[in-house]
């Protein structure tokens, strides 16, 4: 009789805590033995309702013979109608579906891109978000910090891995093969699992508050998984919302010039124009009204063939006073400036060392990339 009662009491108490995960109200210290178990009990059930599968149908110039037709990625609402993710995950849609975290699914349209930091906003109709995450502050991560990342990898839905914030690092440090995201100037780097499917998806502190987008992993070859998660940091990405979602272009710094690496350049171009070093980015194209010609930043010259003809034009060699290796330093460090701010370029121009000031200019529609 008495272990009756006990064992009754038992599934009570069992009944009552699994009631408390499905309805989101995690006080049950019993089940959870320490405070940082609460908290990532209580960060996860808060936000996994605005976390949401997308779905990508390729258009069919994009697929190779035996090619799944559906690219599957995450992304979260931060308003009742607005999704973010990665660029990458929705980049050559012919339609896109949203599943939302009770199994709904509904259409979703592109609002708004920004290649720049490979970053993407859907808008959804008919449903509104169950819940919305915030932005937090990447700049004030510690390392050792607890996050939090939430998506679907590999397809499964309502994944959540923990794991810690361990470094910014350099974008120099995360090759990329796929054009985007020559803007982002460091990445956020965390212990916590990101897996093909998790790309867009939150990256939370213990607060529930976003401080980064999942973006893409590291490993040390193309046989292993990876094993370092790397993320957009929050920071850049909430301002570039804000941009889209009043101007519709993101605002951060451009020359507005073509560059290209130095490195390119055959020895004898860049004996001819006295240079020892292969470190640098070549001004090919000035378009006129952009803030480089108005600094009156010099291109190049080239015959019929598209071949480069003495003298050439400007060479970029640093900005602000950092020492630049190619065109993809110039084009992250100038796009940690606002239009309305200066930038201080060191030129090599006729042999010699030149400062040119850029004013940087507000971008148009014109000025989205891809």
């Amino acid at each position: 009789m008495n272990a009756a009662r006990v064992l009754g009491a038992a599934l009570l108490l069992s009944a009552a805590v699994a009631g408390a995960y499905v309805s989101g109200r995690v006080s049950a210290q019993r089940a959870l033995v320490t405070p940082d178990e609460i908290n990532t009990v209580e960060v996860t059930q808060n936000a996994l309702q605005a976390v949401v599968r997308i779905d990508n149908r390729l258009q069919r110039d994009q697929l190779q013979p035996g090619d799944d037709p559906i690219e599957t990625g995450t992304g979260f609402f931060y308003k009742k109608d607005l999704i973010v993710t990665n660029y990458h995950v929705i980049e050559f849609q012919d339609s896109l579906s949203v599943t939302l975290y009770n199994g709904r699914k509904v259409s979703a349209k592109i609002e708004g891109v920004d290649p720049g930091i490979d970053i993407a906003i859907l808008r959804v109709t008919g449903v509104t978000a169950p819940k919305t995450l915030s932005f937090g502050s990447s700049a004030r991560l510690i390392p050792g910090q607890k996050l939090t990342a939430m998506g679907t990898p590999l397809k499964i839905p309502n994944f959540v891995s923990t794991g810690i914030f361990s470094v910014m690092a350099s974008a120099d440090n995360v090759p990329r093969n796929d054009n985007l995201g020559g803007e982002i100037g460091e990445y956020l780097m965390t212990t916590a699992s990101i897996q093909q499917g998790n790309s867009g998806g939150p990256i939370l502190d213990s607060r529930g508050l976003v401080v980064g987008v999942a973006d893409a992993n590291a490993a040390p070859n193309n046989l292993v998984p990876g094993v370092i998660g790397i993320a957009i940091p929050g920071d850049i990405v909430k301002q570039s919302l804000d941009d889209l979602e009043k101007i519709g272009v993101p605002q951060r710094g451009t020359l507005g010039a073509t560059l290209v690496n130095l490195d390119t350049l055959p020895p004898a171009l860049r004996q001819l124009a006295g240079l020892s070093s292969s470190e640098g980015a070549l001004v090919m194209d000035v378009p006129a009204g952009s803030a480089a010609a108005r600094a009156g930043l010099r291109g190049s010259l080239r015959n019929s063939s598209d071949q480069l003809l003495a003298p050439l034009g400007d060479i970029i060699v640093a900005v602000d006073g950092v020492r630049v290796t190619n065109s993809f330093d110039v084009t992250r460090l100038v796009a940690t400036k606002r239009p309305g701010q200066t930038v201080n370029l060191r030129v090599w121009r006729n042999k010699k060392s030149v400062d040119v000031k850029v004013t940087l200019l507000k971008r148009t529609l014109q000025q989205t990339g891809r």
